[in-house]
């Protein structure tokens, strides 16, 4: 007699991956709120022209923060499906397109944060080229850093938010 082994996952392991995914929205809310206030803020006056340079000046930075700013949206939206998730058991968005929701919007949005994150170091690599190191360039470093380290939560969050995909019979 062949004996039947239960697939689906246990109340503890789902509430613990719950948990899991919130703790990795808040981490990435975090990184990506001190990654904006970075590059907002991000201004230097040229000593010897009197000229105030902005991040607004240049193409790679704002298509930064954009993405910045995309994925803290995403973020939030999803923190706050997490907390009503875990606090009462129940998701917003049920059934399994709630599920292909949560996995491709990680996908997306980590996609996103990511190419952001690598216009930010490349731009910063430039500007920096034969000059010696300034806070211009060290917080707008810093800035694409933080959004790598929020990429990285996200690309996490994506593969958990894989285990809840509907899994197909053969």
């Amino acid at each position: 007699m062949a004996e039947m082994v239960n697939t689906t996952p246990s109340n503890s392991s789902t509430a613990s991956t719950r948990t899991v995914l919130l703790l990795l929205r808040v981490l990435t809310f975090v990184f990506l709120l001190i990654a904006l206030i970075l590059i907002a803020t991000l201004k230097q006056t040229d000593d010897d022209t009197a000229v105030q340079i902005k991040f607004s000046d240049f193409y790679a930075y704002r298509y930064m923060i954009s993405t910045i700013i995309i994925g803290f949206a995403y973020n939030l939206l999803q923190m706050a499906f997490s907390i009503f998730t875990v606090v009462s058991g129940n998701r917003v968005l049920s059934g399994d397109g709630g599920r292909w929701f949560d996995f491709f919007g990680d996908k997306i949005i980590s996609y996103f944060m990511i190419s952001g994150s690598a216009a930010g170091f490349g731009l910063t690599v430039e500007l920096g080229r034969g000059v010696p190191s300034n806070s211009f360039t060290d917080k707008a470093n810093a800035s694409a850093s933080l959004l790598l380290i929020g990429f990285l939560f996200t690309a996490i969050a994506s593969t958990f938010t894989s285990f809840a995909l509907p899994k197909k019979a053969n």
